[in-house]
């Protein structure tokens, strides 16, 4: 986990951007439609102040745009900007081919170990993020 932390740190900090924002970005990009800021802030687990400040940062790096809900104006949604995400995608398309490779030694049934324990391991991160947030730990 602190070498995918530095590689995202890396990242981030070849496009501009705060490690917490690329994540914003890449949970965008996985969105099928715009999505408001509470949104957003549930996503990242940040406040909705936190997470009206981060989509700031993105609308100014120009990743984000928002725009009134047609169908409740009182509504705001957040979208990512297609040509700026498109970049990112470039850049991830170069650094890519190193992390394919890296798989290519496995045969079909490593990568089936390998692939089942990174979804039970997805899974039960997100099962320790509720209990986090549920408060089913107490205090530190």
């Amino acid at each position: 986990m602190a070498s995918y932390a530095l590689f995202n740190q890396a990242v981030a900090d070849h496009l501009n951007l705060h490690p917490t924002d690329l994540q914003c970005v890449n949970l965008l990009s996985l969105e099928d439609k715009p999505v408001t800021t509470g949104h957003i802030a549930e996503l990242t687990g940040l406040t909705t102040g936190s997470a009206t400040r981060l989509v700031d940062r993105l609308e100014k790096a120009g990743y984000v745009v928002r725009e009134r809900d047609a169908a409740d104006r009182r509504r705001v949604l957040v979208s990512t900007v297609p040509e700026k995400v498109a970049e990112f995608g470039r850049m991830w398309d170069k650094l890519g081919g190193s992390w394919f490779a890296l798989f290519e030694g496995y045969d079909d049934d490593e990568l089936a170990l390998l692939i089942g324990h990174m979804r039970r391991t997805v899974e039960l991160s997100a099962a320790q993020v509720a209990r986090l947030r549920g408060g089913e730990l107490g205090e530190a």
